[in-house]
């Protein structure tokens, strides 16, 4: 067995200082990996000599590239060039798109941990609205609430939980309280930061999606990301157009829908359980005789089926014995599927939108829905003060949306809601 680190993320400023300091090359590219690696099912030289041979010719690299990708449609070989991109001063609202791509990975500067200030975008729609004025003045109002709320919730959870108060060393925790819950009185234009790592494949769906976006903060995003990443790799990033299906589909879709929701009436629950996989419990523990036996599955339902309920908890317990919690679950666990229709704050959607492999849609933020409050904002006698910042807010949110299709959605908080389908 011969095991080959082939290559690693290095800071790009690292790479310009080496460029710099050695003779002129073309292969400081991800594109030399891609080709390389497409070589492996019809080349039978090691491996590193093939990315020997790509180093060397990286024209010809690219061109072989582009044929695999495009001619014959195997776009895996994209995913073995990686990118890291810092995405700095867009907005909340702008962040939630970016996220959505579930395959990328995503660190983002955490409202909870990090006091806010006056960090504020202002989209081109709401600067051609002839309403930029307002839209100021109830943003610089929401951040002053904020600044407010944050020394009472400080104050608040530091009387509350004394013992820890008396360590310095959770302070931060404390402090991480209050800002967590006065950060639901703050915009969506709130800026933001994020690093994201995201292999060409996948690059390549988030600048084809985003080419079909109205925002013009993303398509600004867009146009941005797709030249940084063409310069470095040419060949692997090439379907970026906006196309019909990503601009047309969901507006038709909605269209079409409306004409069998008119007088539907909006169930306001915030939980609810839609769909669930039936008779879950069996259909586990049969997968896991699947997983562990010679046999069918047909024949590991009905043995797992005529178990009782107490055998059921101690076969399935095993599953878990020797978690730690850096563990997932087996795979197995997958089979077995819930639904839910909720209606959670932007707040929440930012926590759930990342970090897990889930199938989550959303629709737009929706004012009727309400705000969420957090508990301690009441205790500390703030709630009124509270609402009022939110009917203000709703007030100047009606006004935006009265001559824009795009961007009133700006001007609203972290505690107003969405209905999202997990």
């Amino acid at each position: 067995m011969h095991v080959i680190l082939a290559g690693y993320n290095v800071d790009r400023e690292v790479i310009e200082e080496l460029k710099k300091n050695s003779p002129s090359r073309e292969d400081v590219t991800p594109e030399t990996l891609s080709a390389s690696y497409a070589r492996i099912s019809r080349d039978p030289r090691p491996v590193n000599e093939l990315r020997a041979v790509a180093r060397a010719e990286v024209e010809k690299a690219r061109r072989s590239n582009q044929n695999i990708i495009f001619k014959m449609g195997h776009h895996s070989v994209a995913e073995h060039a990686v990118f890291n991109f810092d995405i700095i001063g867009v907005s909340r609202l702008a962040l939630e798109e970016i996220e959505k791509f579930r395959l990328c990975s995503y660190t983002e500067k955490s409202q909870r941990y990090i006091a806010l200030k006056d960090d504020l975008f202002i989209p081109e729609e709401i600067k051609n609205s002839g309403k930029q004025s307002v839209f100021i003045r109830t943003i610089k109002a929401q951040n002053s609430l904020y600044s407010k709320l944050y020394k009472k919730l400080r104050a608040y959870f530091f009387e509350k939980n004394k013992e820890a108060a008396r360590n310095s060393k959770k302070h931060s925790i404390l402090e991480g309280w209050a800002k967590e819950d006065a950060r639901y009185v703050v915009s969506l234009a709130t800026k933001g930061q994020l690093g994201m790592t995201v292999n060409a494949r996948n690059l390549e769906f988030l600048i084809r999606r985003f080419a079909s976006q109205k925002m013009a903060e993303l398509k600004e995003f867009n146009r941005k990301i797709y030249a940084l990443a063409k310069e470095v790799a040419p060949s692997i990033i090439l379907f970026t157009e906006a196309n019909d299906f990503d601009s047309k589909t969901y507006p038709e879709i909605k269209e079409k829908a409306q004409l069998f929701l008119e007088s539907s009436r909006k169930n306001k629950e915030l939980v609810c359980l839609v769909d669930f996989t039936t008779e879950a419990d069996a259909k586990l523990i049969a997968s896991l005789l699947h997983t562990s036996s010679t046999l069918p599955y047909e024949e590991c339902f009905k043995k797992a089926k005529n178990l009782s309920l107490e055998e059921k908890e101690e076969f399935l317990k095993s599953a878990f014995k020797y978690m730690e919690f850096y563990d997932t679950p087996l795979r197995e666990f997958e089979y077995v599927n819930l639904t839910y229709d909720l209606i959670i704050s932007a707040s929440c959607y930012a926590q759930l939108k990342r970090h897990r492999m889930a199938t989550l849609t959303a629709q737009k933020y929706d004012p009727e829905l309400g705000v969420t409050v957090p508990p301690s904002i009441e205790d500390i006698g703030s709630k009124k003060e509270f609402m009022e910042m939110m009917e203000e807010t709703n007030h100047v949110y009606s006004l935006l949306k009265e001559n824009m299709d795009q961007g009133a959605e700006y001007v609203l908080t972290n505690a107003h809601r969405r209905r999202v389908l997990l």
